[in-house]
């Protein structure tokens, strides 16, 4: 690796701190939305939230695929994921719910939405991606953070789960058979999501609101 990279390593560990804190304000607010839904709700939408920041060289890395100047400053305005936060919902419903509650929040500023469930990628994937940025409020200044967003349902999960399990496997080059399963499989849990949400909605009701 180039001495500039390794430099750049060295001084973006110091400032991840401020990415972490981001995770940490945005997980206070998912938090206290599950155990309100918990308390004062028949349904809870979040099944599961994992969190996860990327590692000084991978953003180094991903840096200089983008061609992006070696310099804290591009890299902050030009990398977004570098702070990631996953929830896995009950139902497709769910997933925009949660979306508009998290969004609709005052101090949140939607920077960017990729909706890959009304729009799925070629290859089957689908999940509510969005970029936000959050306020993370330090001694000497407020320092606004940006948090990558994946919001999916557990059947959507499992597929992305397993797919990037196979390209791990395979290193990227996959068989052709295998990713027109991959494919159909997406298809399966498209359809899955459907019925699983009408089955609820016959034995529970329209959710309408919670």
């Amino acid at each position: 690796m180039d001495p500039p990279q390794i430099a750049l390593q060295r001084e973006f560990r110091r400032v991840l701190m401020v990415y972490k804190f981001g995770i940490d304000e945005m997980m206070t607010k998912i938090n206290i939305l599950r155990e309100e839904f918990g308390f004062t709700h028949d349904h809870n939408p979040i099944e599961h939230v994992k969190s996860r920041l990327k590692t000084p060289e991978s953003v180094v890395e991903k840096a200089v695929r983008k061609n992006l100047p070696l310099t804290l400053d591009a890299i902050r305005e030009n990398i977004y994921d570098i702070a990631g936060i996953r929830i896995t919902c009950s139902f497709v419903s769910d997933v925009y719910r949660i979306f508009d509650l998290i969004t609709g929040q005052h101090d949140i500023r939607v920077v960017q939405v990729k909706d890959y469930i009304a729009r799925p990628k070629p290859n089957g994937y689908r999940s509510l991606h969005a970029i936000v940025e959050v306020p993370v409020f330090m001694s000497d200044r407020v320092q606004p953070v940006f948090v990558e967003l994946q919001i999916r349902t557990v059947a959507m999960d499992f597929w992305a789960s397993l797919e990037h399990k196979i390209f791990y496997k395979y290193d990227k080059a996959v068989p052709a058979g295998l990713l027109d399963e991959l494919r159909a499989a997406a298809a399966t849990a498209r359809d899955l999501d459907v019925r699983m949400e009408a089955l609820h909605d016959q034995v529970h009701g329209s959710r309408q609101s919670f």
